[in-house]
């Protein structure tokens, strides 16, 4: 196998006496190597701890074996009937042993002279490259405000009743200095939440400062944050930390539970005194800063597990924004795959105008582990899979969905049995369509269950056979409320 003849200035390099797969094997991003039929012969560390997998049960393997995929879903094997790289797709899959995986994925073809003969997969964990991305993620699809910032509150996508209730909260709370909490699971928009706030304060004209604690090795965030003086340790230099960097501005301190308990006392007493003292300093800087936290677990539920300071939460919590999963966002399902099919048609050029009923009811009953980012990524992953469609179809989708292997459907659907007979007068034809006749039949069965059930979801479901998620998005969708069918003494 040949990665490339070498040029003519590389002659005084031995490259044949090269160790290129220990080079590969020490590299941060996932990397694989097939052969022409699909076979693993290279997986090194780190796609072994992104896919959850052992190299010696991996390699002599073919593709389809270890994931979730077939001969048109996999990427290697795509390369490999195409003759042509694939680079920096989003990609979800699923492995052998259950885990799903978000990624961004580059496949390159190996050839020998114009035979190919292998694949060269490179694999980037999608939360890892998120993380990575320090002070601020920054999108490469949309400019800067000039503030550190690309959102505002006209960005916050959505109509359901308690995100709008959320909403407002943020905007009330972004007129005043005082610090705002938001919590929320991963993938639910909190820095899109703290952006706009900051665009909606008196200090949108000043710096907006994000740090992910997450991301930051211990022993470094407290310089980081503090500042650093010459001398204070080897090779520290006088560098101002984020607290000044923010002076006048916002401090965005995401997932705050990766902080240290100890330097959380430290945080702390830098609130309580807006004052900053670099590392090795012995000079206090006074700061005004706005401070916006974020964390994805509840914090009082942090206190209790003592990841988070009960004085600390006190300071920072003073107003509290809890953001929804998207699982209970259904409302806004429509809203937002719109929103990301026109985002995506403009970044690739497609000419997508939405998605069909099946991949619809796919997204209502899916649970959604990443959020709203993971229904971005895997439309922007199917639209990558379209050619001349115009809607986007289930086989478009890869196996990151897991319920795809899971649910059948065509079982999603109220059976027509469930509700009462529609009776035709006459024999006459019927006066109304069908889709029409359908829904009524559905909303009647629903209601049929919920009474017989006195409200109990999980019951009505079961009669109903159909999953939890989906009963709660009809009673939504049918404009029923449950304290209605629970009988009153």
């Amino acid at each position: 196998m040949s990665f490339s003849k070498k040029p003519d200035h590389l002659e005084l390099l031995d490259m044949q006496n090269i160790d290129f797969l220990s080079i590969l094997n020490h590299l941060d991003d996932g990397v694989m190597i097939a052969d022409i039929n699909g076979k693993i012969l290279f997986y090194n560390t780190a796609q072994s701890k992104i896919d959850g997998l052992m190299p010696r049960d991996v390699i002599g393997l073919k593709v389809t074996d270890i994931y979730v995929l077939d001969n048109h879903s996999s990427l290697i094997m795509q390369v490999i009937h195409q003759h042509a790289a694939i680079r920096s797709q989003t990609f979800f899959y699923r492995t052998c042993s259950g885990k799903v995986v978000n990624t961004i994925t580059s496949s390159y073809p190996l050839f020998t002279k114009e035979t190919i003969n292998g694949v060269i997969c490179f694999v980037k964990d999608y939360e890892l490259v998120q993380k990575s991305h320090s002070p601020v993620f920054i999108n490469e699809y949309r400019s800067d405000l000039g503030n550190n910032t690309m959102y505002t509150f006209a960005d916050l996508i959505g109509r359901e009743a308690d995100f709008m209730r959320v909403k407002h909260m943020a905007q009330k709370a972004a007129v005043s200095s005082s610090p705002i909490m938001i919590q929320g699971e991963t993938g639910t928009g909190k820095e899109l939440f703290a952006q706009s706030i900051h665009n909606h304060s008196p200090r949108r004209r000043e710096q907006y400062v994000a740090v992910n604690c997450a991301a930051i090795p211990h022993d470094l965030l407290e310089g980081m944050l503090f500042g650093t003086t010459r001398g204070a340790f080897t090779g520290a230099m006088d560098k101002p930390g984020l607290f000044e960097s923010a002076h006048g501005g916002t401090l965005f301190l995401d997932e705050l539970l990766s902080m240290p308990v100890g330097l959380q006392a430290k945080l702390l007493r830098v609130l309580q005194e807006k004052q900053v003292r670099r590392v090795g300093s012995v000079r206090e800087t006074s700061i005004d800063v706005k401070i916006i936290s974020s964390m994805s677990l509840d914090p009082r539920i942090a206190i209790r597990e003592e990841q988070l300071r009960t004085d600390l939460f006190y300071r920072l919590g003073v107003v509290m924004l809890k953001l929804r999963p998207l699982r209970e966002r259904l409302e806004d399902m429509e809203e937002l795959v719109t929103h990301f099919i026109g985002k995506i048609n403009d970044r690739l050029g497609t000419h997508v105008k939405g998605i069909s009923r099946k991949v619809h009811d796919l997204f209502i009953v899916y649970q959604w582990p990443g959020n709203i980012r993971e229904l971005e990524h895997l439309l922007e992953g199917a639209m990558n899979m379209i050619t001349q469609e115009e809607i986007l179809e289930v086989e478009h989708f890869t196996p990151g969905l897991d319920s795809l292997e899971k649910i059948n459907l065509e079982d999603w659907e109220i059976p027509v049995s469930s509700a009462q007979n529609i009776e035709l007068s006459g024999g006459q034809y019927p006066p109304q369509s069908l889709a029409k006749i359908q829904a009524d039949q559905e909303k009647k069965a629903v209601e049929t269950a919920l009474y017989a059930s006195r409200g109990n979801v999980s019951q009505a479901a079961k009669a109903l056979g159909i999953s939890r998620q989906l009963l709660h998005y009809k009673i939504k969708k049918y404009k029923f409320f449950r304290g209605d069918f629970i009988p009153r003494p």
